[in-house]
């Protein structure tokens, strides 16, 4: 798999893999789900937090700067698409394990209901192409251009991913697959056209 140079060995496959992965494809490690283990599985299923799988063949995440991340190869089950559109039903928050997990979701929704699919998509979620059916994420820290902060502002809005990069800055967290990691979710009462209106409202600043 594809490391960064601040390894100071090379480390063993099995490091790079995720308590959750079945099925060889990826060229990078999807570590947004690292930090998971069978004790804290068995924690978050014990206090009603429902897991459910789906399949995307992380290929390079860390592009050139300004470039679009690469089409990958996804699968969301039908069991998954169920879960998902009965959690959102029954006012419940989607919370994805990765911006892999965004974005396989992402590309099987249609408006804001989702579906079962299996396809390579091409998807780059922005401001203007903002989440429909994700609601928060968990996740590592991105280099600034990546295509990856325009998704994490795309679910959380422009102001919260602004507010936790200045913290992890400030504290020295460590970033990319063996780095730390981040739970985004925005307040509950806080609808997608605010955030979304945050991010344009940002982007404008920026420019």
């Amino acid at each position: 798999p594809i490391t960064y140079g601040y390894l100071a060995a090379p480390r063993p496959l099995a490091d790079h893999q995720t308590i959750f992965a079945r099925h060889p494809g990826s060229a990078e490690m999807p570590s947004a789900a690292r930090p998971f283990t069978h004790r804290l599985v068995t924690e978050l299923v014990a206090r009603g937090v429902a897991l459910a799988p789906l399949l995307l063949h992380t290929g390079v995440s860390s592009p050139e700067t300004g470039e679009p991340p690469y089409p990958e190869r996804f699968d969301v089950p039908p069991s998954t698409a169920a879960l998902v559109g009965f959690t959102r039903r029954s006012g419940g928050r989607v919370i994805a394990v990765g911006t892999t997990v965004v974005r396989a979701l992402e590309s099987a929704a249609r408006g804001d209901r989702i579906r079962a699919a299996r396809d390579w998509t091409d998807l780059v979620l922005s401001a203007q192409r903002p989440a429909a059916v994700v609601d928060g994420l968990i996740t590592g820290w991105h280099p600034p251009g990546a295509s990856h902060l325009a998704l994490l502002e795309a679910v959380a809005g422009a102001d919260l991913v602004q507010r936790a990069y200045d913290a992890a800055l400030a504290n020295g967290y460590l970033w990319h697959e063996f780095g730390d990691s981040c739970l985004f979710l925005p307040e509950r009462g806080r609808s997608r056209a605010q955030a979304v209106s945050s991010a344009v409202s940002s982007s404008s600043r920026n420019s």
